[in-house]
């Protein structure tokens, strides 16, 4: 028997709320969500109307439970490296089909974290990356634009102990900051509240030099 590969083209889903051209939100759900659920998450962030916001779909589809509810999600171990090469190029094709933007600033939730930090690795302007529950994955290990990372007080996923994990290996690359929330793995206001002042402090040029890239 032998395994082999080869591409194929496929329709990736993303959706867009309309905003200011000039910044650009880019957000990436979690596992056996979509992309029009993560809108729904990161809507409410304060002051996010100042931007154009595209929230992007994995390319995995699959029924919830035994439900005929739609989730997806972004890879699994096989044909790793494929399938990160496959999503990065995705990520570029959804972002070029955009109007250019100023600023770029790509968030992650859950396994969706760690598409941000690969979007932050591989697209231009990225002027910040926001996280929230997800960890820092290894083929991603250069410097970074500022990043605010956050964690619920009570999430049993990303635990304090990846948390820490993360810090540690991120310390030197980048200006993190942290917010330790009430909640579980989950959206809560608190959590939104620290993203908006971190979107905020960005607007500024705050993290200008920083982010040059």
């Amino acid at each position: 028997m032998r395994i082999e590969t080869i591409p194929v083209r496929v329709h990736g889903r993303y959706v867009v709320r309309d905003g200011p051209p000039e910044r650009l939100f880019v957000g990436f759900h979690g596992y056996a969500q979509t992309a029009e659920q993560h809108l729904k998450d990161v809507e409410p962030i304060p002051g996010l109307d100042a931007w154009t916001v595209v929230c992007i779909q994995g390319l995995n589809r699959f029924y919830v439970g035994r439900s005929i509810e739609t989730g997806a999600g972004w890879m699994t171990r096989q044909d790793r490296d494929l399938v990160i090469a496959d999503n990065i190029d995705y990520v570029r094709a959804v972002v070029a089909a955009l109007p250019p933007a100023q600023t770029v600033v790509v968030e992650g939730f859950s396994q969706g974290a760690a598409m941000a930090y690969r979007a932050a690795a591989s697209l231009d302007r990225v002027a910040g990356i926001v996280i929230l529950g997800g960890d820092v994955p290894p083929d991603v290990d250069g410097p970074l634009p500022p990043l605010l990372i956050g964690r619920g007080k009570d999430d049993d996923w990303y635990t304090d102990e990846k948390f820490k994990k993360d810090l540690s290996s991120l310390a030197g690359r980048v200006r993190v900051e942290t917010a330790v929330v009430p909640g579980r793995h989950e959206w809560t206001d608190a959590f939104r509240s620290a993203a908006g002042e971190f979107l905020a402090r960005v607007m500024t040029g705050e993290y200008v030099d920083q982010s040059a890239r």
